[in-house]
């Protein structure tokens, strides 16, 4: 069937995630050194550990409301965590968080995943995205697309879900029936979006079950719709 609009994951879909940087602690108490002027308050390590309580906290009270797949604001942990962190000024607060997730991994856009957009951008396909994310994210997915010469105006807003702005996050049905409600607004119906990423359990299946086509984006090719970006760009072209 004729693809129609594609809807993207961000992690380990666009974006390669890697490990943290080698100087990943130096980087850690510069951090510290340059936004309080003080030795970091607590290690990495009792940073995460500390961040995991207060996020499984969390997740248990949304569960307890009902809700299957909670999703957290990472601001308010850091804030529970590092209490005097939230008193800043937004744009400060936002800085230390971004510069904080980029210790702890690598990212980059995925190996050919431009060139697969810019020819999706030529041909005016609708490109949204479905992606379990927090504010950063848009910063992090923004600055690897520049290096591309792309932007997030790739993207059509009312095609986007953020897990952050919504409260919960994939593999939960409503993220797709709000995307699936979104298209069949313009016309395009469920057979004729394919979603891409790398989970099954988050990406292919819940967008099958919606009756979607989907994309299992794989270094090597498997059963079923799934390659790299190079293989999935061919598979495209062959459904204009």
């Amino acid at each position: 069937m004729k693809v129609r609009a594609i809807i993207f994951d961000v992690y380990a879909t666009l974006l390669q995630v890697g490990a943290p940087p080698a100087d990943a602690e130096a980087r850690w108490t510069e951090l510290f050194a340059e936004m309080l002027g003080e030795p970091p308050l607590l290690s990495r390590t009792e940073f995460s550990v500390r961040s995991s309580q207060v996020i499984a906290q969390q997740h248990a009270a949304a569960r307890v409301r009902g809700i299957r797949c909670p999703e957290i604001l990472w601001p308010s942990i850091v804030s529970e965590v590092l209490p005097g962190l939230s008193r800043w000024p937004t744009k400060k607060f936002e800085e230390f968080i971004f510069r904080q997730m980029q210790i702890g991994r690598t990212l980059r856009l995925a190996d050919h995943a431009g060139d697969c957009l810019h020819q999706l951008q030529e041909r005016g396909t609708p490109l949204g995205i479905a992606s379990n994310s927090q504010h950063y994210t848009l910063r992090e997915l923004g600055e690897a697309l520049h290096g591309a010469g792309l932007n997030l105006s790739l993207f059509d807003p009312h095609l986007c879900f953020w897990s952050f702005q919504n409260g919960f996050s994939k593999p939960d049905s409503h993220v797709f029936q709000i995307l699936t409600a979104r298209l069949e607004a313009r016309g395009i119906s469920p057979g004729e979006t394919l979603m891409v990423g790398d989970r099954l359990d988050n990406d292919i299946q819940p967008a099958r079950a919606h009756g979607w086509q989907a994309w299992q984006l794989v270094s090597e090719s498997q059963a079923g719709l799934s390659g790299d970006w190079r293989e999935l760009l061919g598979w495209l072209s062959e459904r204009r």
